[in-house]
């Protein structure tokens, strides 16, 4: 039974079903001062004919509830909206798109109130070793690279026929089944694989009126230059983006912030909104310091 399965599961790739989803379990340590704690959150690699996107299914899940939410509020006539976010689902907020043949690939990534589409500019050149490892049911074999400020291992499987792989890999003679970099703070396993109808990730979140800005930000393609220094503004001034949203209220279309301090005190001044803003990015950032490409953060 088991040979069947697997023999199954090959012919569903080389059919060429509209997409392939493939599930990897990332595990990661956001704190290298504290590497006792592990996070673990499920990504979902979806290839399809012309490319591939990269992203958590977790945090999916929360955006498809939240806009959910939304729906429901603006049928019942309401102008005042309240959004909810459970921080205990999606950690990883970032996503990754790959086109095909060229494997031109885009990191989607927001920075307050802005999403932003950017351009990989450094160029992945592995050397691939006659090591191999059955990783899962998957027999692979290892590949190494250097990329975004890490050295990097990968596992790529040549039954696999997709040039692809988790985060922003690519460019191996069969799908990377598990990338891991050197100080394996950071590791992509593939756990799971299934073939689905239609395109995969739905992209249309949209919603009417002053929603739009929050469910259906227009992406702002920059390069990664400049990507580092609106990230570096950001750390400097991290409240600039909500000021400028709410001189945008109108009596239309009214938002009402509030904000809960660590100790569970709600905010609901303004300018103490802001400097509770201004704390936890820093303080989150002094927590958050392991990042998976710590070039594109660097001044």
């Amino acid at each position: 039974m088991k040979n069947f399965v697997l023999i199954f599961t090959l012919f569903a790739i080389a059919a060429g079903a509209q997409t392939n989803r493939f599930i990897y379990e990332y595990q990661y340590i956001p704190n290298i001062n504290e590497k006792d704690t592990i996070r673990k959150e499920m990504m979902v690699l979806d290839v399809s004919k012309n490319g591939s996107r990269y992203y958590s299914h977790d945090r999916y899940v929360q955006d498809s509830i939240m806009k959910a939410d939304f729906d429901k509020q603006i049928s019942m006539g309401s102008n005042n909206f309240k959004m909810n976010r459970n921080e205990r689902l999606g950690k990883i907020n970032y996503q990754v798109l790959k086109s095909y043949p060229d494997f031109k690939t885009f990191l989607i990534s927001s920075i307050g109130q802005d999403k932003y589409k950017i351009l990989e500019d450094e160029k992945l050149t592995w050397k691939i070793l006659p090591e191999t490892q059955k990783i899962g049911e998957y027999e692979a074999q290892k590949a190494t690279a250097s990329f975004g400020g890490r050295a990097w291992i990968a596992w790529f499987s040549p039954n696999i026929p997709f040039q692809d792989g988790p985060y922003k890999f690519h460019g191996l003679p069969g799908l990377i089944v598990k990338a891991e970099d050197a100080t394996a703070s950071h590791i992509m396993i593939l756990v799971a694989n299934k073939k689905i109808e239609g395109k995969g990730f739905d992209t249309e979140i949209k919603a009417p009126g002053m929603t739009a800005g929050i469910f259906d930000r227009k992406e702002i393609e920059v390069d990664e230059k400049k990507f580092k220094k609106i990230w570096q503004d950001y750390l400097n001034d991290p409240a600039k983006g909500m000021r400028e949203m709410m001189m945008k209220n109108s009596a239309e279309h009214q938002v009402v912030v509030r904000m809960k301090t660590s100790d569970g005190r709600e905010l609901t001044n303004m300018n103490e909104i802001y400097r509770n803003m201004e704390s936890r990015v820093k303080e989150a950032e002094a927590k958050n310091n392991n990042k998976i490409e710590p070039s594109l953060f660097s001044k």
